[in-house]
């Protein structure tokens, strides 16, 4: 496993604009002018973002008359981000060897 390019990937993409944007571009395609309708701010900001996520492979683009259309190009995005959507009830179960018991309470002194 390659950690390196892993912590990177998760750097890139740790940031709650540039989640939204790949969630929007999971199931679409979207022209810049498209993204800042549906995304809620400027052509300026979605540029800075969008150029950081080619730089770093998760999306790519195709040139629609005047229009840059982008779209994800790495398919991993799609499982980390059905990852990150994934609600858990419960914790891990503790291993046998802890010694804190699972239904131990503190008692405040």
């Amino acid at each position: 496993m390659d950690y390196k390019k892993m912590s990177e990937l998760l750097k890139v993409m740790a940031h709650p604009f540039r989640l939204e944007t790949l969630q929007k571009l999971e199931n679409d395609v979207l022209c810049v002018s498209d993204m800042g309708d549906v995304l809620g701010t400027s052509q300026s900001n979605i540029s800075q973002h969008i150029s950081l996520l080619r730089r770093a492979g998760l999306v790519d683009y195709y040139v629609d008359g005047k229009m840059r259309c982008y779209f994800l190009k790495d398919p991993m995005i799609v499982d980390i981000l059905k990852a990150l959507r994934k609600e858990y009830n419960e914790e891990l179960l503790r291993p046998a060897c802890c010694p804190v018991r699972p239904n131990s309470k503190r008692v405040a002194s």
